[in-house]
């Protein structure tokens, strides 16, 4: 009989668990049924949206916006918190953005401040009509900008032609992204899918992203992230960095990126960081369970990170990468050297392990590997063998090189002399 007893108050908690949701329902806030919004592609969405954030977020039950079905212009929105109760915005129509980079007097194109609580879904699409910016090369718009924020769920979105960032997580705690579909030719600039920095507990999961720079990149002070599910490319693979260019950068600790496939990008599992310039600490990155796809760096430590040749190249980088590890990284490589770990001369790479690689390369040559002042923790099957390439010059040896000339000379002169 108790078994039976037992199934009574459970049934009962569960109705009142129901009753409870039922009267918790949200307020709804239309931004076309209640703010006069148009879906015709030509009339600005921005004071309906706002309008309709400010009223949603004064309210002291949970609001929703609605964005219903339809394509909406939309010049740009600051949403800002904190609100008085939770509070979602359900998007289901696509939202564009002017497609002349000139419109945009700022940076931001959708920005979220301060704000707790707060999720994002309905299958909508942010569209930055970015096509004529990547002709110009002119970068003045980021999809979405998430400041100071903190619990939020953004799901079931798209970020399609953003004219910069796709979306920007900077100085938030705990934050989803789930089932995000991001997308820009592999030519845009720029256009990184999602990054980060001074944020904690970021989750990206299972999410597609295709675009013309790092599918996620990872700046300082984050903390405390995991990436997995992610389908990446084209684009510049999964990044951390770059680091070191600039004063005072917090450290980069706790990353682990799983159960990702890399398809067709210059970069696959990426660490960078600059010459020269500022210090800094990278520590406790884990890439794990990852399949590479005709990539042409598949793995890559580069503390030599020096694009447009901007910067002190005659000099080592200051950054210091410790506890990093490659585990179960599978598929194939667009070029011969499938792992490249190029480490700091004055601050060697520490506790570097490498676990059951196997990379072949796609053409005639097999797959190689190169270290500098690193020596990597093997276990496994290894494919390329760790270490079994040539070694770089780097700016230490080669100011080495040009010392050991001189002395030469000098000695041969003194002894003609004599």
């Amino acid at each position: 009989m108790a078994p039976h007893l037992n199934i009574v108050p459970s049934m009962f908690v569960l109705l009142l668990l129901f009753i409870s949701a039922s009267k918790v329902q949200s307020d709804a806030f239309d931004v076309v049924a209640k703010f006069g919004a148009k879906a015709d592609g030509k009339t600005d969405l921005s004071k309906p949206f706002l309008d309709a954030w400010k009223e949603a977020c004064a309210s002291v039950t949970p609001s929703t916006v609605v964005i219903p079905k339809g394509t909406y212009l939309l010049s740009k929105v600051n949403l800002e918190g904190p609100c008085k109760a939770p509070i979602e915005i359900n998007v289901q129509g696509t939202i564009q953005a002017p497609a002349d980079p000139s419109a945009f007097k700022d940076p931001n194109w959708v920005r979220f401040y301060s704000v707790e609580n707060f999720k994002m879904f309905g299958g909508g699409i942010f569209d930055g009509q970015g096509s004529i910016a990547y002709e110009k090369n002119t970068c003045e718009n980021r999809e979405f900008r998430l400041t100071l924020c903190t619990n939020a769920l953004i799901q079931d979105i798209t970020s399609k032609d953003s004219k910069l960032f796709h979306i920007n997580v900077f100085a938030c705690k705990n934050i989803t992204l789930e089932r995000l579909k991001i997308e820009a030719p592999d030519e845009s600039p720029n256009t990184d899918g999602i990054h980060m920095g001074k944020s904690e507990g970021v989750n990206i999961i299972a999410s597609d992203i295709k675009t013309g720079d790092d599918c996620i990149s990872i700046g300082d002070g984050t903390k405390n992230m995991v990436i997995k599910e992610i389908t990446c490319g084209p684009g510049h693979g999964i990044s951390i960095g770059s680091l070191g260019k600039f004063q005072n950068e917090e450290p980069v600790e706790g990353i682990k990126i799983s159960n990702c496939t890399i398809t067709n990008t210059s970069n696959g599992a990426r660490i960078k960081t600059w010459p020269g310039e500022h210090g800094g600490a990278v520590s406790e990155i884990h890439f794990e369970d990852i399949t590479m796809n005709n990539v042409s760096s598949p793995i890559l430590i580069d503390q030599q990170y020096c694009p447009w040749n901007k910067c002190k190249k005659n000099e080592e980088s200051k950054v210091k990468l410790s506890n990093i590890s490659f585990k179960n990284i599978r598929g194939t490589s667009a070029l011969p050297e499938a792992i490249k770990f190029i480490c700091s001369g004055s601050s060697p790479c520490q506790n570097v392990e490498l676990a059951d690689i196997d990379i072949k390369h796609n053409g005639a040559e097999p797959a190689t590997s190169q270290c500098l002042n690193v020596k990597p923790i093997t276990s496994g099957k290894l494919n390329p063998i760790p270490c079994s390439g040539p070694v770089p010059k780097t700016p230490s040896a080669i100011r080495l090189k040009h010392t050991n000339k001189f002395n030469a000379i000098v000695i041969n002169i003194f002894i003609h002399i004599i």
